[in-house]
């Protein structure tokens, strides 16, 4: 299926200047070694036959020369070739990697982050691969096959014919087989996204793994995968290793055809043996080319495949939520909203206003929608029906860093990034300062924290914060919500990690907060009853609103859950 490649053709168009001098470079090592031939059978019929001393020294001290500066040549055309190839991949890599972080929520779900690991590395490789093959063999080589029948027509017309026929089997048989293995390795590539996918979640949830002696299972279904890639490898493979026996076995005929009639010829005088030597040379030199095109045709067709996949992801145009023009007099209204993941509907018609300052419980079972629900107003993801209205405006209106700047936001799985604990503060807020970053620490409960740690502040986070209990991370990602001193502050189940002192410490330190719209999410009622409101959810639908004690007279469900939480209860 041919694809419009016109994002990956605008990031190459920037290396004009190395696209053109590579392959200039390349064909004029090419020119050189199209006078060879010619030197080597000057040698034989003058030097040799013509026992001509002087002609061989002066013939092999050119070849010498010619040598040298075709050296030059290939090391230039190396050098620009190396330089496009490299330069395109790293141009390539970041726009990937700035469009996989600016893709919606959707979307990323979606594609997946093994798919998205696997275009930036094994794909952009082998597009780098094709590219830097291309710019050295793609003129070269036809250069040196097309180059070659033309000398070899001038020396013999009649024996050229039979290199002309070999050119022409051969060319159509690299086609046949380029067409065959390309589509093989897109396949190939799919299936290394799906082996991807379960390595790494099952590397990422190893221990889980082990405590339930899955682990011969999940090895089958890793090398289940993994076979369907190497069978689909295999397939192309078999159909490339085909091309290097073909061509030397029709290369070979014409070698004997060329002998053949050479032989002939010179009996005949028409011919000098050193010409026919000559013609087999360029018989040679169209072998080892077309060796190098076969080579290439293999690069190219993974090459096309994987180009063809980073072109999709370019290329895709996510389509933007059109606003609507509703308008509200609360601070923020959430207006008959329903939300859908595919088929399955998570929120479904829910309605509620928040005043400005107040804070907002959420409270409800396992998949009720209680995250779903505070997603939707920093647009982390956009609902299907209804509107969430922000000041009296659609919040599909605002523009998402703006939402994302007034909004903080603490999950219940919280990533950590490598670096220290005082680099994870200061990326909720670049230009805050230790006084800043000190007060969000002392809200969050880290003090603790970092007066266990030798460094304090500075302290080394490893990959993920696995150097931090699953508490300590959460009270980490709260500080670094809180340190950008938010309008609206969104906790999403950050308490579940938190004993029930520090969680009580934590929630009335956050009553100090002035001004700040506070949505926490929980499945705690301890942690959500001193709320202004709460949002009562079930299955996607609001079951309950109102206080705790609204709440524990006229919400079944919420009594539920509030006393079988209680003392009384166990």
């Amino acid at each position: 299926m041919l694809i419009d490649m016109r994002n990956l053709r605008k990031i190459l168009s920037i290396y004009k200047k190395e696209i053109i001098l590579a392959p200039l470079f390349k064909l004029a090592e090419a020119a050189l070694e199209l006078v060879i031939p010619i030197i080597v059978a000057d040698i034989i019929d003058r030097g040799v036959n013509g026992k001509d001393v002087s002609a061989v020294y002066g013939e092999v001290s050119l070849m010498l020369v010619l040598a040298a500066v075709g050296l030059g040549f290939s090391i230039a055309g190396q050098y620009f070739s190396a330089r496009a190839a490299t330069g395109f991949s790293h141009d390539v890599r970041s726009r990937l990697y700035s469009s996989f972080l600016s893709r919606s929520a959707a979307y990323t779900d979606k594609i997946g982050v093994s798919a998205m690991v696997t275009r930036m590395t094994s794909d952009l490789d082998r597009m780098q691969s094709g590219v830097n093959l291309t710019l050295r063999l793609l003129l070269r080589s036809p250069l040196v096959v097309f180059g070659a029948f033309i000398a070899a027509a001038i020396i013999n017309l009649r024996i050229s014919l039979v290199v002309l026929s070999a050119i022409i089997v051969l060319f159509v048989v690299v086609g046949i087989i380029m067409r065959a293995s390309a589509k093989r390795y897109y396949s190939a590539q799919q299936k290394l996204d799906d082996a991807s996918l379960i390595a790494r979640e099952n590397l990422t949830g190893v221990r889980v793994i082990r405590a339930f002696g899955a682990e011969k299972d999940e090895t089958e279904k890793f090398n289940a995968f993994t076979a369907m890639h190497e069978k689909l490898l295999n397939a192309a493979a078999k159909i490339s290793l085909a091309l290097n026996p073909l061509t030397f076995a029709i290369v070979n005929l014409a070698v004997i055809a060329i002998f053949f009639a050479g032989g002939k010829a010179v009996d005949n005088g028409v011919i000098s043996q050193g010409k026919v030597v000559a013609l087999y040379d360029y018989m040679s030199q169209i072998l080892v080319e077309l060796v190098k095109l076969a080579s290439l045709t293999v690069t190219v067709s993974r090459a096309l495949a994987s180009a063809r996949r980073i072109e999709s992801i370019l290329s895709f145009k996510e389509e933007k939520p059109t606003a609507t023009e509703a308008t509200s007099n609360a601070y923020i209204e959430y207006r008959s909203v329903s939300v859908n993941y595919g088929t399955v509907r998570a929120l479904c018609d829910v309605s509620f206003t928040v005043n400005k300052g107040e804070t907002i419980g959420v409270i409800g079972g396992t998949g009720s929608g209680k995250s779903t629900l505070v997603n939707l107003l920093p647009r982390i993801y956009d609902c299907s029906d209804g509107e969430v209205i922000f000041q009296g405006k659609d919040v599909k209106s605002y523009d998402e860093k703006y939402l994302r700047n007034i909004i903080g936001i603490a999950l219940q799985k919280p990533a950590l990034m490598k670096g220290t604990i005082r680099s994870n503060i200061l990326m909720g807020n670049p230009e805050a300062t230790d006084e800043d970053v000190a007060r969000a620490l002392n809200l969050a409960q880290c003090d603790d924290i970092i007066a266990a740690k030798s460094n304090g502040i500075d302290e080394e986070v490893e990959q993920g914060g696995r150097n931090f209990s699953g508490g300590q991370r959460q009270r980490l990602a709260l500080a670094r919500a809180i340190v950008k001193n938010p309008e609206i502050l969104i906790l999403d189940d950050t308490s579940s990690a938190l004993d029930y002192l520090t969680d009580l410490k934590l929630r009335r330190a956050l009553k100090t907060l002035e001004n700040t719209t506070t949505f926490i999410v929980s499945q705690r009622t301890s942690t959500v009853k001193g709320a202004d409101k709460i949002i009562v959810l079930s299955e996607g639908k609001i079951v309950g609103e109102g206080t705790h004690a609204e709440l524990m007279d006229n919400c079944p469900l919420y009594r539920e859950i509030a006393l079988s939480q209680t003392k009384e209860a166990l």
